[in-house]
């Protein structure tokens, strides 16, 4: 029986791909050369390919899914957001788009707690200062943050990856408010409170850490409105989309002292990022690790494939299917 033909268009984790290559006529990609943002070149690829495998940032946009050939049947991302790919273009292709849920919800709140107590101890900045050879010894007053204990976090996002981040700072010492669609059951809320209002929310945060999803509704959720909302020296930490944050105005408000500090995981136009956050010392920057754990990318790739699997070996349905 002749193998479906499936194209990836990244380096994947190796027992992902050799996953792939068992079960497939698998076209690999040989490294990351950047020809995923290449909509004439992805479409190039593709043809003869049943179902492509591709990651957040791809060049999955109407142009490119006009572009696909025929036999394109699913597209299954290597990502849980999907604001990479134009649902609408795939619909209307009849084309299927699979993610990755449910498997890196501890990886991404661990980077989301990392950020916050880099934030809130300086980390960033000391390290830097220690690698120069400029640490001149230990003072009273030298460095000093502030402890989390005590200080209330608001999860904007109240999701796994935001439940999951709740537990953890619950360690800390902290106390829980979030912002939500909804409110949780009280089975979930664990003694969080809910907010049905930015302003009340936003008013509380010692601490506000950011789990919305990108697109046009949440395009820089973050402005300089809602930022003067938080209090004097608050802590902002975004590891969900860059998009949702007005750069600008989180500079603005880094500069001028009304925020303290931030920890960034995601920028908007990745990887370039807004050239205002290199100058700031009170600004902790990670290049999109949020998922980067050997369990994690392994676990998202598997996830893939079984959605692949379903729809092109055994004709049914992706287990995660988004449309």
């Amino acid at each position: 029986m002749t193998k479906p033909t499936l194209l990836l268009t990244r380096t994947f984790p190796a027992d992902v791909e050799a996953r792939a290559a068992r079960d497939y006529d698998a076209r690999l990609a040989s490294g990351d050369t950047g020809w995923a943002n290449d909509s004439a070149e992805i479409a190039r690829r593709a043809v003869g390919a049943a179902g492509i495998m591709c990651a957040a940032g791809d060049r999955m946009n109407a142009e490119t899914i006009a572009a696909l050939p025929e036999g394109v049947k699913i597209i299954a991302t290597f990502s849980v957001g999907t604001d990479h790919i134009d649902l609408k273009a795939a619909a209307e292709r009849g084309i299927l788009v699979s993610n990755t849920p449910d498997v890196l919800s501890v990886a991404t709140a661990e980077i989301a707690m990392l950020l916050i107590l880099m934030a809130a101890r300086r980390a960033g900045e000391t390290e830097r200062v220690v690698r120069a050879g400029a640490w001149t010894g230990w003072t009273p007053t030298q460095f000093m943050g502030v402890t989390l204990e005590g200080k209330r976090l608001g999860i904007l996002g109240m999701g796994r990856i935001g439940r999951t981040l709740a537990t953890m700072a619950r360690g800390f010492g902290m106390e829980i408010h979030y912002r939500n669609r909804s409110q949780l059951p009280l089975n979930q809320e664990q003694g969080a409170q809910f907010h049905a209002e930015d302003e009340a929310f936003l008013a509380v945060c010692d601490v506000l850490s950011m789990h919305i999803p990108g697109g046009e509704a949440t395009l820089r959720w973050l402005n300089a409105a809602r930022i003067a909302m938080l209090p004097q020296g608050a802590i902002v930490v975004n590891t969900g989309r860059g998009t949702t944050v007005d750069d600008e105005a989180l500079v603005a408000a880094l500069t001028d002292g009304h925020l303290r500090a931030a920890g960034l995981d995601v920028y908007a136009g990745e990887p370039n990022i807004f050239p205002g956050y290199l100058r700031l010392e009170n600004v902790a920057l990670l290049p999109h690790l949020g998922s980067a754990t050997i369990e994690t990318r392994d676990a998202m790739g598997f996830r893939a494939l079984d959605n692949l699997d379903a729809v092109l070996l055994n004709g049914e349905e992706p287990p995660h299917r988004v449309l």
